[in-house]
């Protein structure tokens, strides 16, 4: 693997749609320059531990205001599929047309749900989004099982579950909503923040990335079902470029996405062809998951 990206801290962050302030699904480990093995950490803001999206945010805005240069992977869709229908909403003509006009149509719909819960969007019954997704108790007539040309990239080494799916434990429908805020909110820390694809080049205090964890394993050849399982781990976090350290205790799924996570946005910053993607021409609509590399051959 090519040399780090030159940031001071790589974050990998699994994120959550859950509601509620202590989100147990959120998890956030930090590797920094060089081989050490990433640390799973705990929530600083609460003696508790358990991390909320508004203490990640906090978390974020601590880093830079310490003068770090921060690269942060976060494990949901930065918005939803537009090149296959020309629309992200097709049918509606008042709908948004770019990224930050989705975020900020999701920050208004769900404003009133706090820490930065999302659901509310496809919950509300008088807009006219609703059924466009399949969630909890309604299936929308207009629900497609839509995929973003990213999706389809990396469809070669695992495939991702449509956004627009809200419902089932592997969905990511809900915390992509919930992600979406957290993108609004970012958007208006202006300068200091890249928001990666959207912002072709990684730079500023901040830069945020798209990423999808069982990706990162099979690039590595890793199980992700034998996230458990310690050589596992250790192995694919050797393939990221860990040389020194051993794998933490584990838990949960979650924990172990957000280590391997680290690792491969440490290691994989440093590829130039990697950040190119930003160049594909679906990406500044839709967004790119880090690490995803698009096939020329096809299109």
């Amino acid at each position: 693997m090519r040399a780090d990206g030159g940031f001071d801290l790589y974050l990998g962050i699994d994120w959550s749609g859950a509601k509620g302030a202590r989100t147990k699904g959120i998890q956030v480990a930090a590797a920094l320059p060089g081989g050490a093995m990433p640390e799973l950490l705990p929530n600083p803001f609460r003696d508790h531990g358990i991390w909320s999206r508004l203490d990640v945010l906090s978390f974020l805005e601590a880093r830079i205001c310490e003068g770090m240069r921060v690269l942060a992977g976060f494990d949901f869709a930065f918005c939803y599929p537009f090149e296959d229908a020309g629309a992200y909403f097709p049918g509606l003509h008042a709908a948004p047309k770019h990224p930050e006009e989705v975020w900020a149509l999701v920050e208004r719909s769900a404003e009133a749900a706090a820490e930065l819960y999302g659901a509310a969007f496809y919950q509300r019954t008088d807009l006219p989004y609703r059924d466009y997704f399949m969630a909890p108790g309604h299936s929308g007539e207009l629900y497609r099982h839509r995929q973003r040309q990213t999706e389809l990239a990396a469809a070669s080494v695992t495939t991702p579950h449509p956004v627009f799916k809200c419902i089932g434990a592997a969905n990511v429908g809900t915390g992509s909503l919930a992600g979406m805020r957290l993108l609004h909110r970012l958007r208006g820390w202006g300068d200091a923040v890249r928001i990666w694809p959207f912002d072709a080049e990684p730079g500023g205090s901040l830069t945020v990335t798209e990423i999808f964890p069982r990706l990162f394993y099979k690039r590595a050849s890793g199980d992700p079902r034998a996230w458990s399982a310690r050589d596992n781990l250790a192995a694919v976090c050797r393939y990221y470029g860990v040389s020194d350290g051993t794998v933490p205790q584990i838990r949960t799924e979650d924990e172990a996405d957000a280590l391997i996570t680290a690792a491969g946005l440490r290691a994989m910053s440093g590829d130039a062809s990697l950040w190119a993607e930003s160049r594909h021409p679906a990406a500044a609509r839709e967004g790119w998951i880090f690490g995803a590399a698009w096939d020329s051959k096809r299109g």
